[in-house]
């Protein structure tokens, strides 16, 4: 077996040498790549400097990276087999390396823009308390009438949330009743009467 794979790569074109031997070792820290990232051991943007918070409060997504680490590996390994497939199809040098090349490039562009647009998708996760005007819900804890005393209501806003509430009702509000919220005080309570 091993004079088979001798005589295999001894009669390879220098070229078609140069794609194997770009192709596998950037294949294997292709896959490894990927299953770090899976795993959780991707540290390619960590940095332990600075004020969380303010990072967070900044953070806008990740900007275009055309090139990076990850694009690199995946430009040559996408590179040494396509440059591996010309060969075998018969193609010349020059022509195969071409087509590896934006084979390679095409392949940088679709994981940057992956990554680009992964970034993206990130969520304003402070509740606007405003939203919930209009809204439908019902009492969790008993509102006392005339804004006597501070109840409880879960409202869908921004997902299920559980708000502090008063009323301006000449009766309590009791637990379990259908409420719509008409105000908002101070941007912390609502203001609630039953239907």
């Amino acid at each position: 077996m091993i004079l088979q794979i001798s005589d295999w790569w001894s009669a390879m074109e220098m070229v078609e040498k140069i794609f194997w031997g770009i192709s596998i070792p950037f294949s294997l820290l292709f896959l490894i790549q990927i299953v770090l990232t899976f795993i959780g051991g991707d540290f390619d943007d960590v940095s332990a400097e600075g004020d969380a918070d303010l990072a967070i409060e900044g953070d806008v997504g990740i900007d275009f990276q055309f090139i990076s680490l990850k694009n690199m590996i995946a430009f040559f390994a996408v590179f040494g087999w396509t440059g591996i497939i010309c060969m075998d199809m018969g193609l010349s040098a020059g022509v195969s390396t071409l087509i590896a090349t934006l084979a390679g490039l095409l392949m940088m562009l679709i994981m940057a823009s992956i990554l680009y647009f992964m970034g993206k998708l990130i969520e304003e996760g402070t509740l606007n308390i405003n939203n919930s005007i209009g809204k439908t819900g019902n009492v969790y804890l008993t509102v006392p009438a005339n804004r006597k005393g501070m109840g409880k209501v879960q409202i869908e806003v921004q997902g299920l949330q559980t708000l502090d509430a008063i009323t301006d009702n000449d009766s309590d509000i009791s637990t379990g009743s259908l409420i719509q919220v008409v105000e908002v005080l101070n941007d912390q309570i609502l203001v609630v009467k039953t239907f």
